[in-house]
């Protein structure tokens, strides 16, 4: 299992992991499997979308945070009950097919890592199955 280092800069921001993912995947030498990414944090995600266009990210927040507001009437206390909502409608763990050494990603797919109550530093769990 390899962990990823995800540090984050704003309360609310995608980072593309794409790259340190495939780094991990030449170094094993995998030819064929399932790559699954995990995020143990509950006020974080994961998805996979387009890494071609910048502001599909942008766009993507900018209405989780219509559909979720920052400052909702809340019960839970710490005060990021819209970090945790938005954490799971996204998910926390991806399953990603590995076809001859290489992720099967769509041409203008990315993986991201999706911070909702940042700025922290992260973790991403990778394991080769």
């Amino acid at each position: 299992m390899k962990t990823l280092a995800v540090p984050t800069k704003e309360k609310c921001q995608f980072v593309d992991i794409t790259s340190s993912i495939n780094q991990y995947l030449r170094e094993q030498k995998v030819d064929n499997g399932i790559c699954v990414v995990f995020c143990p944090h509950t006020t974080a995600a994961l998805t996979i979308n387009e890494n071609a266009d910048p502001s599909v990210k942008k766009d993507i927040i900018k209405h989780l945070n219509k559909i979720v507001p920052e400052n909702g009437s809340y019960d839970h206390r710490e005060g990021n009950s819209d970090a945790h909502i938005k954490s799971s409608l996204l998910g926390s763990s991806l399953n990603i097919i590995i076809e001859k050494g290489k992720l099967v990603l769509g041409t203008w797919q990315g993986i991201y890592f999706c911070e909702f109550d940042g700025p922290r530093d992260r973790q991403v769990y990778v394991k080769i199955v």
